[in-house]
């Protein structure tokens, strides 16, 4: 029995606070919540300080199951790449702080090289080993070089670094094209993390992402997708993530709890916790 780890996104959340995105997580049953940096700025705002945004943490009962970076140091130079390069440092930090062990970051939207790429990765993958966790990178399927899960595949081959692997998103797998038979080549141990939410059903505007949707609502494969964790053996956190402004303008504890349902009934298997067999 393989335990899939399932956590809540505060982006889903729109505009909620830091404190009752952790009070809906807990109350709700996720097992975690995910920040972006945006959101760890957010939250930052909220609680007073960066220490007290990891104290909440520490008191709070709801883990952090992953922490992004701002995305952009692929393919920045000068003062830029030094600056992002300290946010990198800054956000590995905090994620070490509370006991997280991944980060992630979207490829860059911006088109460059492939090399100068990997050569970035390998930079940043020795920041993310200094501080003992490792980065996940998502494709986008909307935008840049990297828009699906081969792009990256190849990409991470190419750095070699032990502590940089791939993020799958299903919204991006779906949008990008990719298929089940793509996901079955990915091994687990090139698996770092997992997002995931629905892509609505007929044709969307190129560029449109916000129209995220619980898992069932849409055309997902889910119940393949996770078999296919299940198969692999991966047993890390998968995070809901869907930004939507209809889902904004309801009640979040609402929207938390009706997404955790929807997740829980495309699992193969249906204990609570949602735990694979």
């Amino acid at each position: 029995m393989l335990r899939l780890r399932l956590a809540l996104h505060m982006w889903t959340l729109g505009g909620s606070s830091f404190a009752d995105t952790l009070r809906i997580a807990r109350a709700t049953g996720w097992d975690a919540v995910e920040l972006r940096r945006e959101d760890f700025q957010v939250a930052m705002a909220d609680a007073g300080s960066a220490a007290a945004v990891l104290d909440l943490f520490r008191a709070g009962g709801v883990p952090l199951a992953c922490l992004g970076v701002e995305l952009g140091w692929m393919f920045a130079r000068g003062e830029e790449r030094r600056r992002l390069r300290g946010v990198f440092r800054e956000q590995c930090e905090r994620a070490a702080a509370v006991g997280c062990s991944v980060v992630m970051s979207p490829a860059d939207r911006e088109e460059g090289g492939v090399r100068q790429a990997a050569d970035s990765i390998r930079e940043v993958g020795d920041i993310a080993a200094r501080h003992g966790v490792r980065l996940g990178i998502e494709p986008l399927s909307q935008f840049g070089r990297f828009r699906r899960l081969g792009d990256i595949r190849e990409l991470l081959a190419l750095a070699g670094h032990p502590h940089c692997g791939l993020l799958l998103d299903t919204y991006h797998f779906q949008r990008a094209g990719d298929s089940v038979r793509d996901l079955e080549d990915v091994r687990r141990e090139e698996l770092i993390h997992v997002q995931y939410s629905d892509v609505p059903g007929g044709i969307l505007d190129p560029g449109t992402t916000l129209n995220r949707l619980p898992p069932g609502q849409g055309i997902v494969p889910f119940k393949e997708i996770f078999a296919l964790l299940a198969a692999k053996g991966y047993d890390g956190y998968a995070s809901y993530e869907a930004p939507n402004p209809a889902a904004w303008a309801r009640a979040a504890a609402e929207v938390a709890s009706e997404a955790l349902a929807a997740t829980r009934a495309v699992l193969p298997g249906s204990s609570r916790g949602s735990a694979l067999a």
